[in-house]
């Protein structure tokens, strides 16, 4: 897409976001890129960041499974623990604290819809009940063999691992209430043991949330957006889901390589989202 185009498609952005009465923020992996988080792009991807995965052929797909905390729960916390680390010291970049001041300043009706497990959005001061993580929390942990139906907050404390070996040094976390290995309350690739409660709660703030938007947006006669970061073809949770809503509003995809759209009522920014939101923020501004 050539420069002035993509000056224009920013420019019919900006000017949605500034009439809409609500925004819906859809985030995908490519959202955390920019606070130097790895999207796992690509097998290749995957692999450099994990090269004993990548020396043993394992996918994402095989490795992001339940069965590990039953057959290598050491292999397993040492994947998802470096994760874990990684996902807690992260700095959210700029364009998160846009996207809460366009909510706080704006006086615009936001909420989030995200696939990521990373936290980024609490991080950077969205309230708990105006974001749905619709695969879960690394923050969170649950029992492997779901035993009793609880959902923990993580400890604050860093674990240790072996990042060579790709294995936790630290002693496993445990269930308190069985014993058991315990896991990150993130739903995995074949996943029956995953505990759904903590997301089915933020899905019932979601519901809520679009039937009070749309009843708002109706009799004020006014608009709604939808704006997509990041999310890709590879997961395509939060992309499906966003353009769901484009019949009842204005759908921006922001996306360097999958930005795509469907015809009525789209607009297509292929830049990374910093990028974007900071030329949007620009104009809006």
């Amino acid at each position: 897409m050539r420069e002035s185009k993509i000056q224009k498609a920013i420019e019919r952005a900006a000017d949605s976001i500034a009439r809409a009465e609500s925004i819906l923020i859809g985030a995908g992996a490519g959202m955390g890129v920019d606070s130097g988080l790895p999207d796992f792009r690509g097998q290749e991807g995957f692999w450099n960041a994990y090269p004993k995965l990548a020396r043993q052929n394992v996918s994402f797909e095989e490795m992001a499974n339940p069965k590990w905390f039953a057959a290598s729960p050491k292999l397993a916390w040492g994947f998802y623990g470096h994760r874990f680390n990684l996902y807690r010291t992260v700095t959210p970049h700029p364009g998160f604290k846009l996207l809460k001041e366009w909510q706080d300043c704006l006086n615009k009706d936001a909420f989030v819809f995200t696939s990521n497990v990373d936290g980024q959005f609490q991080k950077a001061g969205f309230e708990e009940h105006c974001i749905y993580e619709c695969h879960g929390s690394i923050h969170h942990w649950q029992c492997s063999n779901d035993c009793s139906g609880q959902i923990w907050t993580a400890p604050d404390n860093a674990l240790e691992i072996d990042e060579e070996q790709l294995e936790l040094v630290s002693s496993l976390p445990r269930c308190k209430e069985c014993g058991a290995v315990a896991r990150p309350n993130i739903l995995m690739f074949g996943d029956w043991d995953w505990n759904a409660k903590r997301a089915e709660k933020q899905s019932f703030h979601y519901q809520n949330w679009q039937i009070q938007k749309f009843e708002k947006c109706k009799k004020a006669e006014q608009k709604s957006v939808t704006i997509e970061l990041g999310a890709g073809t590879a997961v395509p949770t939060v992309r499906y889901e966003c353009e769901q809503k484009r019949r009842d509003n204005i759908l921006i995809r922001v996306n360097p390589r999958e930005s795509q759209v469907p015809v009525e009522n789209s607009i297509s920014i292929p830049l990374g989202a910093l990028d974007a939101l900071s030329a949007i923020d620009d104009l809006l501004r």
